[in-house]
């Protein structure tokens, strides 16, 4: 028998091929590479994969769930905050306007016409920013009165069987509008003394708007802004009866059909 010893030659043997018991061996290289090549693939299977995106991406009932949160953001605790801010504001706006106006202007006589010469008060800005505010208050308090709540929403003609809530439903639109002609009207007649300050007139005494209104509009814009949470109160309640009952009526719904089916097992 004839042994043949073969020379040592690193470039052809690989010197750290591991195995799981921990042994070392040293293969050929195209060998060694097959055998990395063969973890690699085991470590990376369809398997491992499918787990992994599993755990990374989201399954559709937790987007559903994101989604719903999202519907869910807007409460009612929100939107009655949101119009009693905008009336506040109007309010304030409006009784700063009020003391600002300037009782008159000073006349100046000139060839054939007398010019009317007004201090500079921020009435006019005050007044149209007061308006804005009960508007945005108004739009606020209705759009509040018939949203969906909690994913949850009822028929305007379940709100308007409440008497009460369709009384003060009333009252608020009817003290808005008021509130909104009460600091127009001032707004724009000082508007026009100050643009149109050219008069024919020698007797003219340079008047401005009638004093009172704008104070008056502010406080009906508050007054508006109270009867709407009022009203978002009275829908909160008319809401919660038409669900109580809905409910009831599913629970008899669902006792009447287990009875039923009591009897015929019988």
């Amino acid at each position: 028998m004839i042994l043949f010893q073969l020379p040592y030659r690193p470039e052809i043997f690989a010197q750290d091929v591991s195995y799981p018991g921990g042994r070392s061996l040293m293969f050929p290289r195209i060998f060694a590479q097959a055998l990395q090549l063969d973890k690699l693939s085991s470590s990376s299977s369809p398997l491992k994969l499918k787990s992994q995106s599993n755990q990374t991406t989201p399954s559709s009932l937790q987007i559903r769930r994101i989604g719903e949160k999202k519907k869910m953001a807007v409460t009612m605790k929100h939107m009655s905050l949101i119009v009693s801010l905008f009336g506040v504001l109007s309010f304030i706006l409006g009784v700063i306007a009020e003391n600002k106006k300037p009782a008159s202007g000073t006349p100046i006589n000139g060839k054939g016409v007398v010019i009317c010469k007004y201090p500079s008060d921020p009435t006019v800005a005050l007044g149209y920013l007061s308006a804005a505010f009960l508007l945005a208050c108004t739009v606020a308090g209705y759009k509040s009165l018939f949203i969906s709540y909690k994913g949850r929403s009822v028929p305007n003609s379940v709100l308007f069987k409440s008497t009460s809530f369709s009384v003060f439903f009333n009252i608020a639109l009817i003290t808005s509008g008021l509130a909104l002609s009460l600091l127009l009207w001032p707004t724009i007649t000082e508007q026009l003394h100050l643009t149109r300050n050219v008069h024919r007139n020698l007797e003219t005494s340079c008047p401005t708007a009638k004093t009172g209104l704008l104070g008056g509009g502010a406080f009906v814009s508050l007054d508006s802004c109270l009867f709407w949470l009022v009203a978002l109160m009275l829908a909160d309640n008319a809401r919660e009866d038409h669900f109580d009952e809905a409910d009831n009526r599913d629970g008899d719904g669902n006792s009447s059909s287990r009875d039923v089916n009591l009897k015929i097992d019988a």
